[in-house]
C-alpha cells in the first residue's frame, strides 16, 4: 500500500496526495518556493505550504459542498410550494387538475437533478473541451427559436408550445464558452485587440440574437455575467469603463428604438414620481407584500394571485410568497441566496485552475443577479424585466439549466479537493493581471 501524503495549509490539514505528486511537488521549488528536507521527511515552504505528513493509503472520494447543496433543495422545495399555491386553481380551471402544474415542474426538477448529478459527477474541464461546439449549439437555438419557435407573453422565445426556452440554457452555455475563452486568453486580456474588441463582438452577437425575440431581461443578465467575468479574468480598468460606456450607450439606443422597452422605462419612471402612476403589475405586488405584513398571510392564503397579480407563477412569485409568508418568508429567502452566493465564490476561491475559478464565479454571478433583479423588480427598484426567481419561479428550462448549473460548481469543488488548491500552490499577493478572485482567498 503506497505512502500517502497531507499538507498542512494556513494551520489546517488540506490536499491528499502520493508520493509521485510529492516529488512533483519538490520539483517546483524554483516556482512555489518549497524548501525540501532531506530523505523522506516533511517538507517545508517559505510562504503557505507548512507541513506534510504521510496519510492511510485509501483515498476517499473527495466530498460534495453539502451546504450549497441543502440550501439548494431548500430554495427548490419552496419553489414547489410556490408553484402549487400560484397554480392550483388555474389547473383546475384550464385542466380541471389542482396539481397539473406543479406536477409538470416536480418533473423537470427530478431531470435537473439528473443532469446536477451527472455534472457533478463529470470532470468538469471535459465542459472545456465542448466549448465551441456548445456554443454552436446556442446559437443555432437562439435562431431557431426566431424562426420556428412561438410567442409567448409578447415575444418569440419558446419551442412546444411555451415548454423550452433556448435562452436560458444559452445562459449556462455562455459562462462555460466565456470562462474558457477567458481562461485561454491570460494576460492577452488586457490587449484590447485581444480582450475587449473579440470580447465585445462575442457578447454582441449573443445579446443581439436574444433582443431580436424580444427579451431585454434576459440580454441584461447576459451582459452583467460576462462583465463581470470579464472582470474578474484580470481584464484592465479602462477596459471595464470602455465597456461600460459602449453597454450603456448600446441599451439607451435599443429602448428609443422599442416601444415595448419604452412603455417599461416611462412606467418606471412615473412610478417613482407617484406609486398610483405605475404599472399595474407593481402596484399589485406592492399591495402583495404590504398584505403579508411581517408573518404573512399563511401558506396558499395570497388573494392577489386570483386574477389580480399578473404571472404570479414565474415572474411576480416573490410577491405573492411575501403575501404569504410576510417579511420574515422574504428575508429567509434572500438569505438563502446570500448563503448560496458564499459558498459559490468559495468554490470559485478555491478552484484548482482559471478555468474552473471563472465558471463557478460565473455561475455564482449569473444565479445571485437574476435572484436581486426579480426581486428588485417586484419591490419597484427596477423596470419591469421579466427575470424569474431563480429555483422558485414556474418553469422548467431554467429549472434544469439552474440544476445543471449547481451540478458545474459541485464538479469545480470535488476537483479542488482532488489535489493542491490555488491558494495552497500559488502566491496570491503578487500582482501581475492574473484572475483578481484568486488574491482574496488568503487569511
Amino acid at each position: 500500500m503506497s505512502e500517502r501524503y497531507k499538507i498542512l495549509s494556513d494551520n489546517h490539514w488540506s490536499a491528499d496526495f502520493g508520493p509521485l505528486q510529492m516529488r512533483q511537488a519538490q520539483a517546483c521549488t524554483p516556482v512555489f518556493g518549497w524548501v525540501p528536507s532531506e530523505g523522506q521527511g516533511p517538507i517545508v515552504a517559505t510562504q503557505t505550504i507548512r507541513h506534510i505528513k504521510p496519510t492511510s493509503g485509501n483515498s476517499r472520494v473527495p466530498r460534495l459542498d453539502y451546504p450549497l447543496l441543502i440550501v439548494v433543495g431548500v430554495l427548490a422545495a419552496i419553489g414547489l410550494m410556490m408553484v402549487y399555491s400560484t397554480t392550483f386553481d388555474w389547473g383546475y380551471q384550464q385542466f380541471g387538475e389542482p396539481t397539473y402544474f406543479v406536477l409538470r415542474q416536480t418533473l423537470w426538477l427530478l431531470l435537473g437533478i439528473g443532469a446536477l448529478w451527472a455534472t457533478t459527477r463529470m470532470d468538469y474541464t471535459l465542459l472545456r473541451r465542448f466549448s465551441i461546439p456548445l456554443l454552436a449549439l446556442g446559437l443555432a437555438l437562439l435562431v431557431g427559436v426566431l424562426l420556428f419557435g412561438q410567442e409567448v407573453l409578447g415575444a418569440q422565445r419558446a419551442f412546444l408550445n411555451g415548454s423550452i426556452q433556448p435562452s436560458e440554457l444559452v445562459k449556462l452555455i455562455t459562462v462555460i464558452y466565456i470562462a474558457d475563452w477567458l481562461a485561454s486568453k491570460g494576460e492577452k486580456i488586457r490587449d484590447v485587440s485581444y480582450g475587449l474588441i473579440p470580447f465585445a463582438v462575442l457578447i454582441g452577437i449573443i445579446a443581439g440574437l436574444i433582443v431580436l425575440q424580444p427579451d431585454f431581461g434576459t440580454t441584461i443578465v447576459i451582459v452583467l455575467v460576462a462583465g463581470m467575468m470579464f472582470f474578474l479574468a484580470g481584464a484592465d480598468l479602462l477596459q471595464i469603463v470602455v465597456g461600460l460606456l459602449v453597454s450603456g450607450g448600446t441599451l439607451l439606443a435599443l429602448i428609443v428604438n422599442s416601444p415595448y422597452a419604452q412603455e417599461r422605462i416611462n412606467s418606471y419612471i412615473a412610478g417613482l414620481q407617484d406609486p398610483g402612476q405605475a404599472s399595474y403589475q407593481l402596484q399589485q405586488a406592492l399591495i402583495a407584500l404590504g398584505s403579508g405584513g411581517i408573518t404573512g398571510q399563511g401558506p396558499g392564503a395570497s388573494h392577489q394571485k386570483f386574477g389580480y397579480l399578473p404571472v404570479p407563477h414565474t415572474d411576480s412569485v416573490f410577491a405573492v410568497l411575501g403575501e404569504e409568508l410576510g417579511l420574515i418568508g422574504g428575508l429567509a429567502v434572500l438569505a438563502l441566496f446570500a448563503f448560496l452566493a458564499y459558498r459559490g465564490f468559495r468554490i470559485a476561491l478555491h478552484a484548482p485552475d482559471s478555468f474552473g475559478m471563472l465558471a463557478a464565479a460565473g455561475v455564482t454571478i449569473w444565479i445571485v443577479t437574476e435572484a436581486l433583479i426579480n426581486i428588485a423588480v417586484i419591490t419597484g427598484t427596477l423596470p419591469l424585466t421579466g427575470i424569474p426567481l431563480p429555483f422558485i419561479s414556474y418553469g422548467g428550462s431554467s429549472l434544469v439549466s439552474l440544476m445543471t448549473a449547481v451540478g458545474l460548481l459541485q464538479s469545480v469543488a470535488r476537483s479542488s479537493r482532488k489535489g493542491l488548491t490555488r491558494s495552497a500552490l500559488m502566491d496570491s499577493r503578487r500582482r501581475n493581471g492574473r484572475p483578481r478572485l484568486s488574491r482574496v482567498g488568503r487569511r
